[in-house]
């Protein structure tokens, strides 16, 4: 358990996947609808629990659950390579109701306060999201390092990169 600013920041268990899958079903629903007019999107497996079984309990990642005020509001998935120092964020998803309140933000300050030793941060984000670029880049200084089928809107996707100090 790891508080930052007004967040707390829990290891994700598979206690937590009935809780963490309908935050997540929101947030992306909510990116398709806002972008794509869709009433509902995401990977394979956002909306029943599998894509956090897969990625968030894999013994390679790191992910926390984000709770505010006592409720759970999203979690994060990194993978962190001590190596080469070169480390993944591989999710972020805010609760839609928690949205456009400075979170998501505090929850990237985290990672970079909580993982200080990374040279260089990667992830990828979809080409319609227009939110996501905003935040990413305007907001968490990264950068579009490649564009992967950019004539799909639902396909495409941005590849970003973060080069620390």
């Amino acid at each position: 358990m790891k508080i930052y600013g007004n967040l707390l920041f829990e290891e994700v268990q598979e206690k937590d996947i009935e809780i963490l899958t309908p935050i997540m079903k929101r947030a992306f629903d909510e990116d398709t609808r806002i972008h794509l007019g869709k009433e509902c999107g995401g990977p394979p497996g956002y909306d029943n629990g599998d894509f956090l079984r897969q990625y968030a309990l894999d013994n390679d990642s790191t992910a926390f659950k984000i709770s505010k005020g006592g409720r759970v509001i999203g979690a994060i998935i990194l993978w962190i390579n001590a190596d080469t120092k070169q480390n993944f964020l591989g999710n972020i998803f805010i609760d839609p109701v928690a949205e456009n309140k400075g979170i998501g933000k505090l929850v990237w300050d985290f990672i970079e306060h909580e993982f200080s030793d990374t040279d260089v941060w990667k992830t990828e984000t979809p080409i319609f999201s227009r939110r996501n670029h905003n935040f990413y880049i305007n907001k968490c200084g990264f950068h579009v390092v490649r564009i992967e089928n950019p004539k799909d809107i639902e396909e495409g996707s941005f590849i970003l990169e973060k080069k620390m100090k």
